[in-house]
């Protein structure tokens, strides 16, 4: 019996170790895939970190630039846009148009209607560059708060070269010579007459030679040499201490008002702009008169009649450059295109452009060009003079030795006159006489004219030659309206 018992329970007994060892194998076999799972999946995650890491280690300067492309490119596209300004604040201090005494009823907008680049009318927006990365206005203006309180500096003591400046006359018959016969505006073959006098070479050369007592011409020469002024509007000249002036000869262009003034600076500044007969014609034919007062807007129109030149552009450089002579009290001035809209408080300027920098005049730099002789090219090429008189004028710059470099006193070699801002002293008086000389020898176009003469002069270091984005910020630039008639000889 115990013999098929015992193979029996052995059988048993060897299944059940067989089951318990498989449970044992099977257990031990399920940690270990547990256990590799567990590494594998920590072994993943090293892997993708090390990864990572590769990837900015080899890539990082593509990493950083990048952003820093698209932060350019952002700022790059803010550029074109329009700058944000207060106009809340601009319209608590800043004075309001007055209604224009014209029989119509107008307003500014409606004035320059016919403008073709009246989208720039009244703008107030200032312009900005880029310094160091960071967005500044180009002009810096005090505060409104400052500028209302701002006073006029008055220097009746001049410390220059130049102490005075005496003009020349008919009535002085020492500087009479030869049979020399003036006339009136339609001389032929020169520009010289009545209104001038006549420069010789030699008086040319003896001008640009600086005395405490500087001697020269400088426009009306003669009683009889036109430039005609009421008496009323020369007593109203007579008033002013600081001016702000403008003409339209040949009835080119539209008045323009000048825009973002405050109450403070209406009140010490006067605004004048010199009209003559055809103008005058061809802005009532449109229904813009001239008030009772003589006002048009903030302008005082000044009615001037027998102009002296044919040429209707170097009848613009008589008030141009000479309102010394048009504004004996004035101590500052300043001279305004007409195709162009001023749009500052014409104290923050002065303030700005020659106050702050010590200067006695500033005019921007040209825009296009560096070079009297590259000008004289451009003026050929666009007809804007005759390259006989052209070949005339740069002839003798050259043979005065005139140098061909671009920089002059460390600046542009070129200006752009549109906007002159000066203080009346006896040498930029005397600077914008031999300046006016000039353009009346050679040619009307004043821009190849200015570097000469600062040249020759030399003295002349206290002027502020801003940049192209001052003048820019300074006016709304509306283009000519129309071609200015000449005067019928």
């Amino acid at each position: 019996m115990a013999s098929p018992i015992v193979p029996g329970n052995s059988s048993s007994v060897s299944i059940s170790v067989a089951d318990d060892d498989g449970s044992d194998e099977l257990s031990r076999m399920r940690a270990r895939v547990r256990r590799k799972r567990k590494k594998h999946h920590h072994r993943v995650k090293n892997e993708f970190s090390q990864r990572i890491f590769r990837f900015v280690l080899k890539y990082w300067t593509l990493l950083i630039f990048l952003p820093a492309a698209g932060l350019l490119i952002f700022e790059a596209s803010k550029i074109g846009r329009k700058p944000s300004l207060d106009y809340a604040k601009v319209s608590e201090l800043v004075v309001e148009v007055r209604k224009p005494s014209f029989q119509a009823d107008l307003n500014n907008n409606n004035y320059n209607n016919n403008n073709k680049s009246g989208g720039n009318l009244n703008r107030l927006d200032p312009v900005t560059h880029i310094v160091g990365g960071v967005r500044e206005r180009c002009l810096k203006l005090l505060p409104y708060e400052e500028l209302q309180h701002l006073d006029i500096p008055i220097h009746d003591d001049f410390s220059g070269p130049v102490k005075n400046v005496v003009y020349i006359s008919e009535k002085d018959t020492r500087h009479i010579g030869g049979n020399i016969t003036l006339s009136g505006q339609r001389t032929e073959g020169t520009r010289f007459n009545l209104f001038t006098g006549h420069q010789t070479f030699d008086q040319r050369e003896r001008s640009f030679k600086v005395n405490e007592t500087a001697e020269l011409h400088c426009g009306f020469y003669s009683e009889n040499s036109g430039f005609k002024i009421s008496d009323e509007d020369r007593s109203y000249m007579q008033t002013c201490k600081v001016v702000v002036s403008t003409c339209a000869f040949g009835g080119g262009d539209d008045l323009h008002q000048p825009i973002g003034m405050l109450e403070a600076s209406l009140e010490k500044v006067c605004y004048v702009a010199f009209w003559d007969e055809i103008t005058l014609a061809a802005q009532e034919s449109q229904e813009h008169r001239i008030g009772e007062d003589h006002f048009i807007g903030k302008w005082r129109v000044v009615a001037v009649r027998d102009l002296p030149f044919a040429d209707q552009r170097l009848n613009g450089k008589i008030p141009k450059m000479l309102g010394h002579r048009l504004f004996p009290q004035a101590k500052y001035s300043i001279w305004v295109d007409s195709k162009s809209q001023f749009r500052r408080d014409p104290l923050g300027v002065l303030e700005a452009l020659l106050w702050r920098s010590n200067s006695v005049l500033a005019i921007s730099e040209h825009g296009a060009r560096s070079s009297v002789y590259d000008e004289a090219k451009a003026v050929v090429k666009k007809h804007k003079a005759t390259p006989e008189e052209v070949e005339v004028q740069i002839t003798q710059y050259r043979q005065d030795g005139l140098p061909e470099d671009k920089r002059l006193y460390g600046k542009k070699a070129l200006n752009e006159a549109s906007i002159i801002v000066r203080e009346h002293t006896p040498l930029t008086n005397l600077f914008m006489c031999l300046w006016f000389n000039e353009v009346v020898r050679f040619t009307s176009r004043d821009q190849m004219s200015f570097p000469y003469v600062l040249w020759r002069l030399k003295v002349l270091k206290d002027i502020h030659r801003f940049p192209v984005c001052i003048r820019k910020d300074l006016v709304n630039s509306m283009g000519h309206v129309r071609k200015a008639k000449p005067l019928i000889s």
